[in-house]
């Protein structure tokens, strides 16, 4: 069987660096705007990037200094600017801290036989270098990175490694992108919950119904789902 697990937000925190990120880049921009009114105006031009940029750090900072610009009508500084490209650089190298229960899970699986794959979206050189800072790359047998988490993703990620729903488990803390897809093809989800999520990640509860899935409220709890 093979299992496999999201990285960020679920092996180590990512999301809450990024909202660090953000909230000083309101801070910065306060004269044009309370966090909650520039909020949408970030996330507005980030959707706009995603194809040009997919996820990630560097997709960040890209999206702050083009916000910044459309904000001040061109009127941003080139040091400020630059305090927004050494925040970007930030993303790019803070230290790796991992989520508890995260250093005995994956050993105990790996004993119990299991292939575990790492199953992540985003920049390849971020999500490679998080992995390495991480000290987990030898418990994985195989790491994919992908641009995008969705149903075509999984469906080719299943053809390349010969999955049926008897013999693969995804784990992860994204409904959009690790559970909902997964699910709904008819294979195994896992949900381990995360206090931070990108709006971008949220989803409805309209969207959650019908499709099945477990959750569990620590990653430890799945060795008690797993045989």
């Amino acid at each position: 069987m093979l299992i496999a697990f999201d990285a960020d937000d679920t092996l180590w925190p990512n999301q809450p660096h990024f909202d660090a990120v953000e909230a000083t880049f309101f801070e910065m921009l306060a004269a044009h705007g309370s966090p909650e009114a520039l909020h949408p105006r970030l996330y507005a031009v980030q959707r706009r990037n995603l194809a040009l940029y997919g996820y990630g750090a560097r997709a960040l900072t890209l999206s702050l200094i083009e916000t910044a610009i459309e904000l001040t009508a061109g009127q941003v500084t080139g040091p400020e600017i630059q305090r927004l490209l050494e925040l970007g650089k930030d993303l790019l190298r803070f230290p790796i801290e991992l989520l508890p229960g995260v250093a005995e899970v994956l050993p105990q699986l790996r004993q119990r036989g299991y292939q575990l794959l790492l199953l992540t979206k985003g920049d390849l050189f971020d999500q490679e270098a998080k992995l390495a800072r991480s000290g987990l790359g030898p418990l994985f047998d195989h790491v994919e990175i992908v641009s995008e988490k969705d149903e075509a993703t999984y469906r080719r990620l299943f053809r390349r490694y010969h999955l049926t729903p008897d013999n693969f488990v995804m784990i992860g803390n994204s409904l959009k992108s690790d559970v909902l897809p997964v699910a709904r093809l008819g294979y195994r989800a896992i949900h381990v919950p995360y206090h931070a999520t990108w709006i971008h990640e949220r989803v409805s509860e309209a969207e959650l119904a019908g499709v099945p899935f477990e959750q569990v409220a620590t990653l430890g709890e799945v060795l008690a789902r797993l045989p």
